[in-house]
């Protein structure tokens, strides 16, 4: 499977917020490469990562009761960018 995560960008917005515990949201798809994903994100920011193993349909999906387990970070990666207005 062909995907691009810019794995920069995602270190670039954690240490923006300062992150110490992320919970990252895969499509389907991507989550049997959920190590390689890790591993690359830990390349460029150490902190606490999480995997949301439950289906997630979308950026609007979000698991509210992740701030309630301490994630204080989501990373959701989907199949297209979302632009600033």
């Amino acid at each position: 499977m062909e995907y691009e995560i810019d794995y920069k960008k995602i270190a670039g917005s954690l240490k923006e917020v300062k992150a110490k515990n992320v919970l990252l949201q895969l499509p389907d798809g991507l989550k049997p490469d959920f190590k390689k994903v890790i591993n690359n994100i830990s390349q460029f920011y150490k902190c606490n990562l999480f995997i949301w193993g439950n289906s997630c349909f979308g950026a609007c999906d979000l698991p509210v009761q992740s701030e309630k387990a301490g994630i204080d970070t989501i990373i959701h990666v989907g199949h297209e960018v979302f632009k600033k207005r």
